[in-house]
C-alpha cells in the first residue's frame, strides 16, 4: 500500500466519520427513538441504518452516482420525495404521544423496524449527498469497481455502527432528564424542527431547480 493510497483511505474514513456523527435525518430520528423507546427497542432501527446506508453508498460507488450525474432530474425527484417523507416523519416525531398521555387513550408510536430504517435510506437527502461526495471525491483512484465498492461499504459500515449506536445511546441517557410529559413534548418538538432543518441542502437544491 503506497503512502498516497493510505492518505486517500484516511481522507475517506475521516469524511465518513464526520458525516456519520454530525446531525442529520438518521441521527435525529435515532436520538428521538432512544428518548421515546429506549436503546433496546431502537436496536432494529440502528441495524437498518448500519446496513442500509453503506449499501446505498456502495451502490453509488458502483455506478449509481454516474447515473445521477447523467440524469439530474432523477436525483431531483428523489430529493422531492425525500423532503415530503421527512416532513411527514417530522410531524410524526413532533406529535408523538408521550408517557402520561398514553394512559388517556392516545395510541403509542412504535420505533422503526429494520426494514423501515433500511428502506428510509432511499429518501435520506443527507445520505445521498454523503454517498455521492464519498464516491466522487474521496474514493481512492486506481481501484477496480469491486474494490471501490467494497472499500466504500466497509468504511461507511464501520462508522455507521459507531454513530448510530452513539446517537441512540445518547437519547437513552438524556431520557432520564426528561422525566415529565411536558419535557418530552418539548424535546419531540425540537427534534421535529431539527429534522426539518436537516433538509436545508435539499431546500436549496429544490429552490434552484424551480427558479433556475
Amino acid at each position: 500500500m503506497t503512502a498516497g493510497f493510505a492518505d486517500q483511505v484516511t481522507a475517506l474514513f475521516v469524511f465518513s466519520l464526520a458525516s456519520g456523527y454530525t446531525p442529520g435525518p438518521n441521527n435525529v430520528m435515532l436520538l428521538a427513538s432512544g428518548v421515546n423507546h429506549g436503546f433496546r427497542r431502537t436496536v432494529p432501527h440502528i441495524a437498518g441504518v448500519v446496513v442500509g446506508f453503506p449499501t446505498m453508498a456502495a451502490a453509488v460507488a458502483l455506478g449509481l452516482g454516474a447515473l445521477f450525474r447523467a440524469q439530474p432530474g432523477l436525483h431531483g425527484a428523489i430529493e422531492a420525495v425525500g423532503v415530503v417523507y421527512l416532513l411527514w416523519l417530522a410531524a410524526r416525531i413532533g406529535f408523538q404521544p408521550v408517557e402520561g398521555e398514553l394512559e388517556s387513550g392516545a395510541a403509542p408510536r412504535r420505533p422503526f423496524s429494520f426494514l423501515e430504517a433500511a428502506a428510509f435510506q432511499v429518501v435520506n437527502v443527507k445520505g445521498w449527498i454523503t454517498a455521492i461526495s464519498g464516491a466522487s471525491i474521496y474514493l481512492p483512484t486506481g481501484l477496480t469497481p469491486l474494490q471501490g465498492t467494497s472499500l466504500i461499504f466497509v468504511v461507511f459500515f464501520v462508522n455507521a455502527v459507531g454513530s448510530a449506536s452513539t446517537w441512540a445511546a445518547f437519547g437513552t441517557m438524556i431520557a432520564r432528564l426528561l422525566g415529565t410529559a411536558r419535557r418530552r413534548r418539548i424535546f419531540n418538538a425540537v427534534m421535529a424542527i431539527a429534522l426539518v432543518a436537516s433538509l436545508w441542502p435539499a431546500w436549496v437544491d429544490l429552490w434552484r431547480a424551480v427558479h433556475g
